[in-house]
């Protein structure tokens, strides 16, 4: 069984906050499952996106963790990833959007391995 959205969402910014970077819940989205989309830009006016990886890439001995994959291979211009996000929310109305800061990019997530 999977953490609920907000719960995971609660501990994610407390990780990014013990490591000294800013981080923000943009929109809430289901409390049980909705998904999570996590912006992190580099104040620089560029961003990355981390979505929720495919299902299929989930390893079946742990099925409770939430992995992410990357939009781009490099940063994009926040505007860019606004775009993206506004088409995913569209899609999923239930989604979540977290936005943490950080010019390194450090973003704390477990990405998929591609």
């Amino acid at each position: 069984m999977r953490l609920k959205s907000s719960i995971w969402v609660a501990a994610y910014l407390r990780r990014c906050q013990t490591e000294g970077i800013f981080g923000a819940v943009r929109r809430r989205g289901a409390e049980e499952a909705g998904a999570v989309f996590v912006k992190v830009g580099l104040l620089d006016g560029n961003a990355m996106l981390y979505v929720p990886a495919p299902q299929t890439v989930y390893d079946d001995s742990r099925p409770i963790e939430r992995i992410f994959m990357p939009t781009s291979k490099a940063p994009v211009a926040e505007a860019s990833v606004e775009e993206r996000l506004v088409k995913e929310i569209r899609f999923d109305p239930d989604a979540w959007i977290v936005e943490t800061e950080d010019k390194a990019g450090r973003h704390f997530l477990e990405l998929a391995k591609t």
